[in-house]
């Protein structure tokens, strides 16, 4: 059984314009996707405890690449471009929509998908295209209803209740989860999900350096 995985380690590897331009196809990479104005970097900020690890942008949708972090050996999040935007021109729109595309139905070491949305206006058409992209691929879904603070806790709940039966019409394994950069909501689901998504490297790992103890340094420390 492998232990939680210390996510204030994650450090930034690079960033490239599309998946011709990504290191290496190996390893297990989970990547992080949402609307431009979703909170998408202040998640990734929040989820490893560090402030700057992901930039927010005060104009949103101008972040054009993909942008690669690494959590342990192996294990890396990815943070892919913001879309939807309005004031993006066109042009640009459809080519990052062609990368999102691209990088999801063809990067073979991609085996999860976080879509984030605003839970005040979930599951926009771009939001189930991502969706959809990544169950065709068969990949896992987690949807994270994003400033979930916003909402009083009653209609928070009825709002994630309403996103679940939505996606329960979808052949796939998609999990929904109200969440908040802001008040920590969800942010230990997120991380246990993720865990559960980079299990399998792990222990890859460990049979390869012969021993449970091969990788001390990648776990939460017990008594933190």
């Amino acid at each position: 059984m492998n232990q939680p995985l210390n996510y204030r380690n994650t450090s930034f590897i690079t960033s490239a314009p599309d998946i011709r331009h990504l290191p290496q196809d190996a390893g297990v990479e989970i990547a992080f996707a949402g609307r431009s104005n979703a909170g998408k970097s202040s998640a990734l900020n929040r989820l490893t405890d560090q402030k700057g690890l992901a930039r927010t942008s005060k104009t949103p949708g101008r972040t054009q690449l993909i942008n690669m972090f690494e959590v342990v050996q192996g294990c890396n999040l990815i943070d892919l471009p913001g879309y939807g935007f309005a004031q993006v021109p066109l042009e640009m729109k459809l080519k990052w929509q062609k990368s999102l595309g691209e990088y999801l139905q063809r990067r073979e070491c991609l085996q999860g998908l976080v879509v984030l949305m605003d839970i005040r206006h979930p599951m926009k058409d771009l939001d189930q295209q991502m969706i959809n992209w990544a169950l065709e691929s068969r990949l896992p879904v987690l949807v994270l209803l994003t400033k979930a603070d916003k909402l009083k806790s009653g209609a928070r709940k009825a709002q994630v209740l309403k996103i679940r039966q939505m996606t329960k019409e979808l052949e796939g394994d998609v999990q929904v989860e109200a969440f908040s950069s802001l008040k920590g909501i969800g942010v230990d689901q997120v991380r246990r999900k993720l865990d559960e998504w980079y299990a399998p490297e792990l222990e890859r790992q460990r049979v390869l350096a012969g021993g449970d103890d091969a990788f001390p340094e990648q776990v939460e420390e017990d008594n933190e």
